[in-house]
Order: structure tokens, then sequence, then C-alpha cells
């Protein structure tokens, strides 16, 4: 497996933030380097920040892959603050919605039992898949956002999906000139979260 690692993750000692994620946060079909977790790394050296960032993302990957290699992340690099960006691909293979709020109950409790703040990212599905299932997809994120106390972003691509110019060709993956967006979405509920 093969993570991109961006520039400050090799001080050891420094904070961690990891992102756990899918294509949306491995930067698909762009440079590593224009990708919002790359960016975010960037600002945070910007700002004098000691935080590193891991970006554990990968294409394709569901709430049950995530679930799998989450041990392993948690284990390898310590982090204090986990993005968990993950259920697009669920969602868009129609896949069980109990199972994968089960894998994300495993994996917010795997977090926490860690000592990790962490923060949820929301996100939706395009409405072809049925007025019931969209719903309760993104009703899920709420639920978990609630039932756990976490910081929550209820649809960090706000902004970016309903705009063509800032989506590739697939109408599902936002491109590079989407990245700062989706970035200050996210910053918005991250930085309460930073300690330094």
């Amino acid at each position: 497996m093969v993570y991109f690692i961006p520039v400050g993750a090799e001080n050891q000692t420094a904070p961690t933030i990891l992102i756990i994620g899918d294509s949306l946060s491995a930067g698909y079909g762009m440079k590593a380097e224009e990708s919002w977790p790359h960016l975010l790394q960037k600002k945070l050296q910007e700002q004098k920040s000691s935080y590193r960032v891991i970006n554990d993302s990968i294409s394709g990957n569901t709430t049950h892959n995530g679930l799998s290699r989450l041990p392993d992340s948690l284990k390898q690099y310590q982090p204090d603050i986990v993005i968990l960006q993950l259920g697009g691909n669920d969602g868009l293979r129609g896949l069980s919605l109990k199972q994968m709020r089960d894998n994300f109950i495993q994996m917010i409790e795997k977090i926490q039992n860690q000592g990790a703040k962490l923060l949820l990212l929301g996100i939706k599905i395009p409405p072809n898949y049925g007025a019931a299932y969209t719903e309760r997809f993104e009703a899920i994120f709420l639920e978990l956002a609630e039932q756990y106390k976490l910081p929550f972003e209820a649809f960090f691509l706000a902004g970016v999906a309903d705009n063509p110019e800032l989506m590739q060709s697939d109408d599902i993956h936002p491109n590079a000139a989407a990245q700062p967006i989706m970035l200050n979405n996210i910053w918005q509920v991250l930085e309460p979260l930073l300690s330094d």
C-alpha cells in the first residue's frame, strides 16, 4: 500500500493529522500537490503550525476498506486528529446503509478509544438513487455526528458539486480548481481542533 505523505510528514515528533479517505481526498485526476490535503499541509506551514498531514486516502475505498486498514494506520501514525472522509463509494455502489453505518461506528470508536480528535466529513450522492436511499444516506452522517458529539462538515463539496466548472468530466470528482474551496469548507471545522 502506498501513502502520499506531504512535506512535513518526516517529522515523527510533530502532532499529526491523519486523513482516512477515498478519491475525493486522494487527489484523483490531478497532481498530488494540487489536492486539498496537500493544500492543508501548506496552509499549516504558512501559519507556522507544527502539524504534519498524513494523507491515507485511496481511490475507490468504501467504509469497509477504511475499517480494514484503520487499525494499522492508527498504530503507525499515532494521530492527534483524524479526518474521516468515506462513504461516497458505499452510496454510489448502492451498498447496505446499515453496514455503512456499522462500519462508521467501529471506525469512530477505534479512533476515539485511541484518544484522537475526530472530524467527520459528510457527502451527498446523486438523486437518481431514489429519495428514500439518498435521504437515509445523508442522515447517517448527521446522526453519527450527534451521537458521538463529533465536529462535522455536512457537505464538504458545498460550492463545488453544483458547479460544472469545478468538476472533472465524470461529474463525480472535483478538479484542481475546486480544491481550495473544499479546503476552506473543511478548515472552518478543523481549525478549532488545532492545539498549537
